[in-house]
């Protein structure tokens, strides 16, 4: 067994779906699929059973999955000890959202890099939350930066918390802040329904009984300032995106009762590389200053 079947057992073992877990892998799922029957063939066990349109790991399976997610780690751990007392173009790989990495950019990073300047860093940039845990999981990323919560596999560092804000197209007669109960009937760009960023805004809409009017609903970023923008609709997020939408001629406004969102840096359960260490302790210092 060698690294690359480590990665498609844990893969599997984590969508419980060859599509899902071919996809994380950047590979076509009948690839998996084979890679999968090859390895079981020369284990002489099953690792997975079909149930339905997914699969579920078996007894034998389950301990294998144990053993490679831990060969993996010790691995990534022999990796990052190396990079970090020997090799010039160490590497850390940061997954953040689109709108929380201004702050990554502008703050985080330069601390870092002041203690640490062999080391180069790599932003995974993701689409939102769940593409970020994606990256975890998937080794595309030693950390993530992302609202919470995220799924319990994960262990979380909470560094702030990140306001949300309307941003509006200019013209619009709106006080500052903006009480909860006028974006009831007020058009809105939200994220696609069904998303996880949709599920919580529906039950805030819910919590202070607001019907907004939906003109467009897409996880795209550039298509929600876009609408706003072009006057069609405003739009929720993080001030975060304040600076942005400010330099748009957009109007950013607070909301009254404010809300408010926890900003975390997260990682997988395992011992994190020591550059990875680093960066952690070097954000929670500048939290805690």
């Amino acid at each position: 067994m060698n690294l690359q079947q480590l990665r498609y057992v844990v893969a599997t073992a984590e969508h419980r779906t060859m599509t899902d877990a071919a996809r994380s892998l950047y590979i076509a799922q009948p690839a998996l699929s084979r890679a999968i029957r090859d390895l079981e063939r020369e284990l002489g066990m099953t690792l997975f059973a079909r149930s339905g349109r997914g699969v579920v790991v078996t007894a034998q399976g389950r301990r294998v999955v144990k053993l490679a997610r831990e060969a993996l780690d010790a691995v990534h751990e022999i990796e990052g000890l190396a990079s970090h007392t020997a090799s010039p173009d160490a590497e850390l790989r940061i997954a953040a959202t689109p709108s929380l990495e201004p702050g990554l950019a502008g703050r985080l990073l330069p601390a870092y890099t002041a203690d640490h300047p062999g080391v180069r860093i790599h932003i995974v940039r993701c689409d939102g939350r769940d593409a970020v845990v994606s990256a975890i999981r998937d080794h595309r990323a030693d950390l993530g930066l992302t609202d919470l919560p995220v799924p319990a596999d994960l262990i979380t560092h909470p560094l702030e918390r990140q306001e949300i804000v309307l941003i509006s197209p200019p013209g619009l007669k709106l006080p500052n802040p903006v009480p909860m109960g006028r974006l009831d009937g007020m058009r809105l760009a939200l994220p696609a329904r069904g998303s996880v960023r949709r599920r919580e805004l529906d039950a805030m809409f819910g919590k202070y009984a607001v019907k907004p009017v939906v003109v467009l609903e897409t996880d795209e970023r550039n298509g929600w300032l876009s609408a706003v923008r072009s006057g069609q609709a405003s739009l929720l997020w993080y001030r975060g995106m304040a600076e942005q939408a400010s330099r748009a001629g957009l109007v950013v406004r607070s909301l009254d009762p404010a809300v408010r969102r926890v900003i975390a840096i997260v990682h997988a359960r395992r011992r994190l590389p020591l550059i990875a260490q680093d960066f952690l302790s070097t954000a929670e210092r500048g939290t805690a200053a």
